[in-house]
């Protein structure tokens, strides 16, 4: 039967990870269109699990869009604001950061998210 491709396929349901109906300000893509020529203009985040022997834990990092370093990055045991703030903080601390730095992520809550960091930084 394997051989003639007889055995039975399961459909998989589609489920929707984004809510696209949310009660949050959505914020302006800044970033479209945008050529980086330098350092420290752009900076783009984004969280992802890694998966341990018994556990998994998760990691965000903040890169520079112009070099693609790594500038920050936090793991925890748990997915909140703790996490993307710790992965900020740090690539606040590491970096000479300018008014106008572009700030780009998809949020842990899968909406857009891109902030202007000004000289109060």
């Amino acid at each position: 039967m394997r051989e003639e491709s007889r055995l039975g396929h399961l459909k998989r349901q589609f489920v929707p990870t984004t809510d696209s109906h949310h009660p949050f300000q959505v914020y302006p893509n800044l970033v479209k269109g945008l050529e980086v020529d330098a350092p420290d203009v752009l900076w783009v985040a984004d969280i992802t699990y890694i998966r341990l022997l018994s556990s998994f834990v998760y990691l965000a990092a903040v890169l520079d869009a112009y070099s693609r370093k790594c500038v920050g990055w936090n793991l925890s045991k748990r997915i909140d604001t703790q996490l993307a703030l710790g992965a900020l903080e740090r690539a606040l601390a590491t970096r000479d950061v300018r008014p106008g730095l572009i700030h780009h992520s998809y949020a842990w809550n899968l909406r857009k998210n891109t902030c202007i960091l000004n000289s109060a930084m």
